[in-house]
């Protein structure tokens, strides 16, 4: 292979990959929410795994991505690992989407898809028009890469020694699965070693019967990226990463196996495939065509003999690692840098991540302001160690939400990323206030404060309202419902009305208007425990306001429902 060639070779894959890259970046703005709502739908079943996996892949046109993913989930306890075999299965089916697509010999169309995607995605005032625009845009680049590559390796069709090399793979099977392996593994994309299998063939380079392996070598090979993932995750993500090394190799081991024992193997496959692309209309189709027929046929053939065994794939995996899982506790439960690659699902495992940190601050303030009225001793170390696990909570989410990559994300999200900085503020600045109430707590302890019946009613309902309106702001968060976040505004208006008359009685009662019916002492920390109850309402507004700011009107249209804000 000449320099000319093995450059344009590379050229023509790079703009493959960049186009894929593109094409699915277009896709995810334009359908990432809905897969949020997708994946959060997953069931226990294998076969909604299977049906998960799938659409997921062919959106996102990645089945590494989809497997890391679930790596990630598995990892976070999001997902057990009999679920996580039915999503990778489907995976495997989804991204012979891919393949499908690209079979078509559509590079007569490549510059007229670039240029009209280009224009659109440049200069559209539309976003959805951008996001259409850059599915174009990647549509043509990817078949412009295909055709480069096609072209530049025609020449191979006339070399004796690449012809014989390649015809050494129908003989000798072993060693195109490790040529397909090796692609694979090097280039990190199964639909990338296609393309070029595919530019081949278009070529004339190589024949079916020898694409074969190469094709099965392929699908053992985009198994690593998720081995690779699974370094530093707990067991049960690791055995997830070898379900998938498992179900992979399984099912090429059959057809290898069945390629050295069965006479003409090759042949008979070629004509069921035929038969099969005949029922569904395709009378004579391509050699392309029929090779990513044949990766589809193999992809759900394998899920469907094996989709009755998921249970016994766990065993087997547990067997091949076995041992408990002994994972330190993190601050975090759900986030998880393997999910990084597809940022519109870390924006949901983030919000989650949120709520659960929301969730710890909304206990902090109810057990503090209970212990005080309890006068509970036992509560303060109690707040002091949730206020810990708070702050290390907001700084593993701040890091996380800065990794995220933007350029796969709408405006919506990205405006969700940015305002997730100021919600996990207020959070920690609530978990600060119930850290406060403790030091009161403690204070009222060491000098044996009294509170009058008055004082205790004031504190009574102040706390009833805090802790309604700290239920609401965790709904708000779980729920994005801007319904809730006009109650919460609401609420905390008539709170502030409630704090300054509550502060005129106990400010009387100090200064002796009841005499005797307050100590100043008392008084003092009453004002300082109404404070810190403010300061949490106010809180809670800022983070009705972040969420509401999310979804705001933009100029090209609402993205949710108006709803009228007291």
């Amino acid at each position: 292979m000449g320099i000319d060639m093995a450059i344009g070779l590379l050229g023509g894959l790079g703009l493959f990959i960049y186009g894929m890259k593109q094409m699915s970046e277009g896709l995810q703005k334009t359908a990432g929410k809905r897969l949020r709502h997708f994946l959060a739908a997953m069931t226990s079943k294998p076969i909604m795994g299977v049906g998960v996996g799938t659409i997921v892949t062919a959106i996102i046109q990645s089945s590494s991505a989809t497997t890391v993913m679930v790596v990630g989930f598995v990892n976070a306890g999001l997902m057990t690992l009999f679920q996580s075999i039915g999503v990778i299965m489907g995976a495997n089916i989804g991204t012979t989407v891919t393949a499908q697509l690209i079979a078509f010999k559509l590079g007569d169309y490549a510059f007229h898809a670039i240029a009209i995607g280009a224009f659109t995605y440049l200069f559209s005032k539309s976003k959805k028009f951008q996001y259409i625009g850059q599915i174009l845009l990647g549509f043509g680049l990817l078949f412009l890469g295909l055709e480069t590559m096609g072209d530049t390796m025609e020449p191979l069709k006339d070399s004796v020694v690449f012809v014989n090399w390649m015809e050494s793979f129908a003989q000798y099977p072993i060693l195109g699965i490790l040529t397909g392996i090796f692609v694979t593994v090097a280039i990190q994309s199964s639909s990338a070693s296609f393309g070029i299998l595919l530019g081949l063939v278009t070529a004339g380079a190589i024949h079916y019967e020898a694409a074969i392996p190469i094709l099965l070598g392929s699908n053992i090979g985009t198994t690593v990226t998720a081995i690779l993932s699974a370094i530093g995750a707990n067991l049960t993500a690791k055995r997830a990463a070898a379900a998938h090394f498992l179900f992979n190799v399984l099912g090429a081991g059959i057809m290898i196996a069945f390629l050295y024992i069965v006479p003409d193997f090759g042949s008979l496959l070629e004509n069921l495939i035929l038969n099969i692309s005949g029922i569904f209309g395709q009378i004579n189709p391509s050699e392309e065509r029929l090779l990513a027929n044949t990766h589809t046929f193999f992809n759900v053939v394998n899920t469907l003999v094996w989709l009755p065994f998921t249970g016994f794939m766990v065993y087997l995996v547990k067997k091949m690692l076995p041992g408990e899982d002994l994972t330190l506790k993190r601050g975090t439960t759900f986030i998880d840098d393997r999910m990084l690659s597809t940022p519109y699902v870390a924006i949901d495992q983030v919000k989650k991540e949120i709520a659960a940190m929301g969730k710890i601050s909304r206990d902090m303030v109810c057990e503090s302001v209970d212990g005080f009225l309890s006068k509970d001793g036992e509560v303060i170390r109690k707040i002091r160690h949730h206020e810990d696990i708070v702050n290390e909570m907001e700084e593993e989410l701040l890091h996380f939400i800065q990794k995220i990559p933007q350029a796969q994300l709408n405006d919506v999200d990205i405006r969700t990323l940015d305002k997730y900085f100021a919600v996990v503020d207020d959070i920690e600045s609530i978990a600060d206030d119930a850290d406060d109430i403790a030091e009161l707590i403690e204070n009222r302890l060491e000098n044996k404060l009294k509170f009058s019946s008055d004082a205790q009613a004031t504190i009574q309902e102040v706390y009833s309202i805090i802790c309604d309106v700290l239920d609401k702001t965790l709904e708000l968060i779980e729920t994005d419902d801007l319904e809730i976040a006009a109650e919460i505004l609401e609420a905390e208006e008539r709170l502030d009305q409630m704090q300054i008359q509550f502060r005129q009685e106990s400010i009387s009662r100090i200064k002796g208007s009841d005499k005797g019916s307050c100590d100043p002492n008392s008084g003092i920390i009453l004002l300082e425990l109404l404070d810190d109850l403010e300061h949490i309402s106010d809180q809670m507004a800022d983070i009705a306001y972040s969420i509401i700011e999310i979804y705001e009107d933009e100029s090209t249209g609402k993205d949710v429902q108006e709803v009228d804000v007291v």
